[in-house]
């Protein structure tokens, strides 16, 4: 890949993919833009794809292709780190592409040896309301992320760690089956043993939001369900971390108060009537701080965020309560340190 100066590879790209041969050039197409004085190098874990993906990956000497049979992101992503020579490993996604600053921001902070992991941002080029809306959702959580000398929480489509502590924690958790909320519990493992992570603003990739309110509420369904055993060993960040507004949590109670608000009114229980009204009345207050900074940057995103985070805060409860019977019936999806480190080495 364009670059790399040096003879030896300080940094090593890594991107498991499945079956995204229509969209996984566009980032090998960005990774041979990066302006990285540094040499690096870019590994493809193939996760068993079952389309032209192989097809596509041959196109593209430079990168080198490991493939294994299908056994989800997490484990293609440690097979990477397995396979990495670089003293640094960076993570990106197969729908992603970078900035060509982005490996170099990346790697900056780097430079300060207490320093473990660094964390990218989003952006987006896509017209359609919901994936503008989903673009300023990322913007609120970084403007919170903004605020902290160390973060908690680095997701994989800009991720980058030392790659002896990485292994050294253990890696992701094989044992989520979806690209979802395993690099959540990561962090917050490393958080808890005190390691630096950074946020780094001026990390950009490219990338393709939901753009219909079915597929939105669906992935946050599906969040909000691997959240809850991605918590299971550190459950304090249920309650706040570095990325999550808290009061998106106050409004996953806004389902069953609107649902006890009915029954209220019903019933004529309260001296607040209609009780339902007056709950809604919160919600759409609880909502004003998001939508104003919204209406500043998309006004039609702003006018329609009230009714988009009454969704999402249903949906998210569905996944919360999903999420919990599955730990309750003993099918989290977390193992130890140590075990999860063997399965790295």
């Amino acid at each position: 890949m364009k670059g790399g100066i040096e003879s030896t590879v300080r940094a090593s790209v890594i991107i498991p993919t499945y079956n995204r041969a229509g969209r996984i050039g566009y980032c090998f197409e960005a990774l041979r833009n990066q302006d990285c004085a540094q040499a690096f190098e870019v590994i493809v874990v193939d996760d068993g794809s079952t389309d032209d993906t192989l097809q596509v990956l041959a196109r593209y000497r430079e990168v080198r292709v490991v493939s294994q049979a299908n056994t989800g992101p997490a484990a293609a992503r440690n097979r990477g780190v397995r396979e990495a020579s670089g003293e640094i490993v960076l993570f990106t996604d197969d729908d992603c592409e970078p900035f060509p600053n982005w490996l170099s921001e990346m790697l900056k902070p780097f430079d300060d040896p207490d320093v473990v992991g660094t964390k990218g941002v989003y952006r987006t080029r896509q017209p359609e309301l919901l994936a503008r809306f989903v673009q300023i959702e990322y913007e609120d959580r970084y403007r919170i992320m903004a605020r902290h000398a160390t973060i908690d929480f680095i997701d994989t489509y800009s991720a980058g760690f030392r790659r002896d502590r990485f292994i050294e924690s253990g890696g992701y958790d094989t044992s989520f089956p979806v690209a979802c909320c395993e690099d959540s519990e990561l962090s917050y493992r490393m958080s808890a043993r005190g390691w630096r992570m950074v946020f780094v603003q001026t990390a950009i990739v490219w990338h393709q939001h939901p753009a219909t309110l079915r597929s939105y509420l669906r992935r946050k369904v599906k969040f909000a369900f691997w959240r809850v055993p991605a918590v299971k060993s550190t459950p304090g960040k249920m309650v706040k971390d570095s990325h999550h507004p808290q009061l998106m949590k106050l409004q996953l109670l806004f389902a069953p108060a609107l649902f006890l608000g009915f029954l209220s009114d019903l019933f004529e229980l309260s001296a607040i009537h209609p009780m339902s009204l007056f709950i809604i009345s919160l919600f759409v207050l609880s909502t004003l701080p998001f939508s104003l900074r919204a209406l500043k940057k998309d006004p039609m995103v702003g006018i329609l965020s009230p009714a988009i985070l009454a969704s999402r805060s249903c949906a998210q409860l569905i996944g919360v309560i999903g999420g919990t019977v599955h730990v309750l019936s003993g099918s989290s999806a977390v193992i130890s340190d140590s075990a999860a480190a063997r399965k790295v080495e």
